[in-house]
């Protein structure tokens, strides 16, 4: 937000990224040459305004930062798969199926966001070692105001601990996967296991590839300036991320 005030205005400060990545996706989608993709995905306008609505709030699903949303989320989820007599229930069977289906394609969507913490060791160091060196270069090219390593560590327990592990049991306990339901599961418990015993190590060894890459360049911390542009479509106010198909909260 701070790199493009224009956008974040546009935006209204929220979820300003996952706005604009379906603003930008959508409009591909709606190209003349997509038309037989379209059809073979919608089949017609009805079915096209159900999967727009559809894509945003996965698509919006996937923005960590507002509790709001997650709240909501998490409300839908329990109503969803909560026993009945827990609650006063008054859907149809229809849109039991509908909240259900909303809710699990949501948290899939979410799942691949960060499907790295729930696969092997190794394929989630990769993937976390590009990312602490893609903040680092920000915090050197003064994008950023802190230098990851002073959280690295800390923070990802708290990843894990907070979203990555309650979020595998939710797609364990939904069944999606099958008998291999909880295979996402075991990766991130044993990931979270791994890197409590080897984090602060790994977190030096990240810091020291990334310094030895900056020494190398001779650059210094600099400011980035950046222009903001117009014109990118903004959904916020037209579909609801918290009324899915089935029109509920």
């Amino acid at each position: 937000m701070e790199e493009d005030p224009m956008m974040a205005t546009l935006y209204k400060n929220r979820s300003v990224a996952e706005q604009n990545s379906f603003s930008l996706s959508w409009e591909l989608l709606m190209q003349v040459d997509m038309f037989d993709l379209r059809t073979a995905i919608c089949g017609d306008n009805t079915g096209l305004k159900r999967f727009r609505q559809l894509v945003i709030n996965s698509v919006m699903a996937t923005d960590l930062g507002d509790k709001e949303l997650k709240k909501l989320r998490n409300g839908r989820w329990e109503k969803a798969f909560a026993p009945k007599e827990s609650y006063v229930d008054t859907s149809t069977e229809v849109d039991d199926i509908n909240r259900k289906a909303t809710i699990v394609i949501e948290h899939l969507i979410q799942a691949s966001d960060v499907s790295h913490t729930m696969q092997h060791w190794e394929i989630y160091r990769e993937w976390n070692e590009k990312l602490f060196e893609e903040m680092y270069d920000a915090f050197r090219e003064g994008r950023a105001e802190k230098n990851p390593a002073d959280f690295w560590f800390d923070g990802e327990i708290g990843f894990f601990d907070f979203y990555i592990i309650p979020l595998s049991k939710k797609l364990n306990d939904c069944g999606v996967f099958g008998l291999s339901s909880d295979e996402n599961l075991n990766y991130a418990t044993r990931n979270r296991e791994l890197w409590v015993s080897l984090g602060k190590m790994v977190t030096a060894d990240m810091l020291q590839k990334c310094e030895e890459k900056w020494a190398k360049k001779g650059s210094a911390p600099s400011s980035v300036a950046t222009s903001a542009e117009t014109g990118p479509e903004t959904f916020q106010q037209e579909a609801n991320p918290d009324e899915p198909f089935d029109q509920e909260s």
